[in-house]
């Protein structure tokens, strides 16, 4: 057989051609003459054959530390290239105290019912958080018309009650004369005294004042009730309506979903979002409050985890705080009418300076709050004890006894004084008086008795009755020597002492007794008693305020975005239903309260209010301790600022902007 010349080499060269085979599928792209639908397999099953299981378990390792850094690098992409933003969904709960009663702007006064009022309902004007007033269901801002006594309001056309029906002009006209109504007893019937609500058409509404007011656009904020619902209601049912709460009907950015009761008592109250709503419509889906009686009872179910908001005094750790700024002061007024020490403006002045503020947050210098408007910081009394002693030692009161209190000693003349010369066989009341004084029969005839006991009398005093005279024995008859000692021991001048001393009434609530306590430790320290009487707040309101029967009060006013004091510093509003808590009158004040209530200027009322500012505070009326602010304690809630506000329920005035969801979007 014939055998090729290589035939010995073909082994080799065959496990050449296999190994350059096996290179080639590792190394080189993908042969065409490799199937397909194979390749793929084929080569990861070669590739996977040459390695050892270390180099395989490196090459594992590699292949997952790629795609790690694969998938951090489009991480870090979509990070650095988008921003977490709001997103709708979720649902707030609220701890609050006290029960609503009232989800009805005729009647929300308390803080519950103001809380669920803001939300539920819409007003023609609103607040901003910096407290200024804008247009809601209003257009625009009003036109001012009839040297600023008439305002028209244009009604904006795609504003929806809950139920679908129309906002209109016949709503607003009916809702003012339902608070003009003294049969339903609005508590804002005052704001709306002599005003004038009427429809121009549809959707225009005209007020026509009786005299210029600057702040009356404020009052324009009030919420709207709907008229197809309330006008076939009678004012003596008015109030007790399931409209004001379980089926109250708004216009605003919630509406009522659910009310929870337990044997009448309201347990929690569950707002949903509005649908209709015609403004920017919030991102929270639901809010609910949960009521409880007393602030330490919300707190524990806050920290329970129960709700993720609620109101409180203090900083709580794990809460994030927001401050609610409130044009509210609270202070020491003197009812002078009522009180015969508080006239004397030196005691006044007394207890001013011996006010120590320091120990309060945020002292209030004036009933304007200059630093909450802007208005200039008025001079006041500065803390000195030592001027505060020396005006109540000037005014004659002193701490005879040690006891740590001063004390006025009054001298009052005796009703009755020997003024005539009586001897043997005088008669009348003025014997009778003398014979009473010796400690004999009285007579009223002056006899030998008598006589016998002058002697003695003047014997007894001879150094002051007979020497200086010039006797050296009795006289037996009364003389102008006798009659001064016997005026002297008889008939001397009555001392009457007088403590300083004054009663002051506030509320029984834990933080105004706090500050009591620490004014009736500071005015102890001038040589006064401060005497604390503490009373439920619808006593204290009732009994107390209404008649002025207190001699001082503490006690706190708010004012309002348009500061305007008259209410609370103008004689006229000295008695019921008035809130001049001091009874406080001067003419001039009532002069500058006057103009700048009349007045649109700014620059103007602002001069005049300043006017007034340093006459209260030189007139002490009333002694200015502190403005506190509201803070607002939440949890998992963004979006939420500090804000400048009316009262606490306008914390929500920019709920809108809450949010608890959240969702990347790109920049």
């Amino acid at each position: 057989m014939l055998k090729r010349k290589d035939a010995g080499l073909a082994p080799a060269r065959r496990r050449i051609r296999n190994l350059k085979l096996n290179k080639d599928i590792v190394l080189s792209p993908l042969s065409a003459r490799i199937p397909a639908a194979r390749k793929p397999k084929g080569r990861w099953k070669h590739f996977l054959k040459v390695l050892s299981a270390k180099e395989k378990l490196v090459f594992f390792l590699l292949l997952i530390s790629s795609a790690c850094s694969l998938i951090y690098l489009a991480r870090s992409f979509y990070i650095k290239n988008t921003v977490e933003i709001a997103s709708e969904g979720g649902i707030f709960i609220e701890a609050s105290v006290g029960q609503p009663r009232f989800l009805n702007p005729v009647y929300a006064n308390s803080d519950p019912d103001r809380d669920l009022t803001e939300l539920v309902f819409s007003g023609l004007m609103k607040y901003d958080k910096n407290m200024k007033i804008i247009p809601d269901l209003a257009e625009s801002y009003p036109s001012v018309e009839n040297g600023e006594r008439t305002y028209i309001f244009k009604i904006r056309q795609d504003a929806l009650w809950h139920d679908g029906e129309k906002v209109t002009a016949d709503d607003i006209v009916f809702t003012v004369k339902t608070i003009q109504n003294p049969a339903i007893k609005s508590p804002y019937l005052a704001n709306w005294v002599g005003v004038l609500a009427e429809k121009v058409d549809d959707y225009t509404v005209k007020f026509i004042l009786q005299k210029p007011y600057a702040a009356f656009l404020e009052n324009c904020a009030l919420k709207i009730i709907p008229k197809h619902i309330w006008e076939e209601i009678s004012s003596e049912s008015f109030a007790f309506q399931s409209y004001n709460l379980e089926e109250a009907v708004g216009s605003g950015l919630y509406r009522i979903k659910k009310v929870e009761r337990n044997n009448e008592k309201v347990e929690s109250v569950l707002l949903e979002k509005n649908p209709k709503f015609y403004g920017d419509k919030p991102y929270i889906s639901a809010i609910k409050f949960l009521f409880f009686s007393s602030q330490e009872e919300a707190e524990r179910a806050a920290e329970k985890g129960k709700a993720n908001g609620f109101s409180s005094d203090s900083p709580k750790e794990g809460w994030t705080e927001t401050a609610v700024f409130l044009p509210r002061y609270f202070a020491v007024f003197f009812n002078s009418a009522n009180s015969g020490i508080l006239k004397d403006p030196k005691i006044r002045q007394a207890l001013a300076y011996g006010t120590d503020k320091s120990a309060f947050k945020k002292p209030a210098s004036s009933p304007l709050l200059p630093e909450f408007y802007g208005f200039d910081i008025p001079s006041e009394y500065e803390y000195n004890l030592e001027m505060a002693q020396k005006l109540a030692e000037e005014m004659g009161y002193k701490d005879e006894d040690g006891n740590g209190i001063r004390e006025l000693t009054i001298e009052k003349e005796p009703s009755f004084s020997f003024k005539s010369r009586l001897s043997s066989g005088s008669q009348g009341n003025e014997v009778r008086e003398l014979q009473r004084c010796l400690g004999i029969e009285e007579t009223g005839y002056f006899g030998e008795q008598t006589k016998i006991a002058v002697n003695q009398f003047q014997e007894k005093y001879s150094e002051e009755i007979l020497a200086p005279a010039g006797y050296s024995s009795p006289t037996g008859s009364v003389g102008p020597s006798t009659r001064e000692k016997l005026n002297e021991i008889c008939f001397s001048k009555l001392g009457e002492t007088k403590e300083l001393k004054i009663t002051l009434a506030t509320v029984d609530q834990p933080g105004m007794k706090r500050i009591a306590e620490t004014l009736k430790s500071q005015w102890a320290k001038i040589g006064l008693n401060l005497e604390i009487s503490a009373y439920p707040i619808s006593q204290l309101e009732q009994d107390i305020i209404r008649s002025r029967n207190y001699e001082a009060l503490l006690f706190g006013e708010v004012l309002g975005a348009i500061p305007d004091p008259f209410p609370f510093w103008h004689s006229s509003q000295k008695n019921d239903p008035g809130l001049n808590l001091s009874s406080y009158e001067n003419k001039k004040v009532d002069e500058l309260l006057e103009d700048a209530r009349k007045s649109s200027d700014e620059a103007e009322r602002k001069e005049k209010l300043e006017d007034f500012q340093e006459i209260i505070i030189q007139d002490i009326p009333a002694i200015f301790l502190y403005s506190p602010e509201s803070l607002y304690l939440t949890s998992n809630v963004k979006g939420i600022s500090d804000k400048k506000a009316v009262n606490s329920s306008k914390r929500f005035l920019d709920v809108e902007e809450w949010y608890i969801k959240t969702k990347r979007a790109f920049k």
